[in-house]
């Protein structure tokens, strides 16, 4: 069954994996980063949440209410375990993002989320309307994403507190 599986997964799920899994190599060295560049990996990683939840549990208030609960465990989360100074380049509106294997883990928690309800959801179609699966599967994608924006929302922040006059 397995073998079945992964031959039937279409061509572009594997390019989408090996998309993430660069990015999250990269993610596990120190770099600098042009600010705007911080919202790619958010923005990819919420998409793909959003389209799973849609795609097989609809936009009921009870979705979303899963989604956003998990979502601010995420950004709480992500906010108490900020690690630390950030450093900014202002003239070069980048910052250096310390080296972390978290973003890599976050991505592939994500990929296999939406690959295992996709899966789920072929084989035994009615999970859709288990409100066990759906809560918990909205929930998940929820903590995922809100660690993912909150270590955004913390980058941001310390971009908006330091003056302009100061250049890391």
């Amino acid at each position: 069954m397995l073998q079945q599986i992964i031959a039937h997964t279409p061509l572009y799920v594997w390019a989408l994996l090996a998309f993430l899994l660069y990015r999250g190599v990269l993610a596990c060295r120190d770099r600098e980063v042009r600010i705007r560049n911080l919202f790619i990996i958010p923005a990819v990683m919420l998409y793909l949440s959003v389209s799973g939840i849609q795609q097989y549990f609809g936009g009921g208030a009870t979705v979303w209410a899963c989604w956003l609960a998990g979502a601010a465990a995420g950004v709480a989360l992500a906010w108490r375990t900020n690690g630390g100074a950030v450093v900014f380049n202002r003239a070069a509106a980048t910052v250096v993002q310390r080296g972390s294997w978290a973003p890599l883990l976050l991505m592939m928690g994500i990929f296999a989320t939406k690959y295992t309800v996709a899966v789920l959801m072929g084989v035994h179609p009615a999970a859709a309307h288990d409100a066990t699966i759906v809560a918990a599967t909205c929930a998940i994608y929820g903590l995922f994403n809100g660690i993912f924006l909150g270590r955004l929302a913390c980058y941001l922040a310390a971009w908006l507190r330091q003056p302009t006059s100061i250049a890391a």
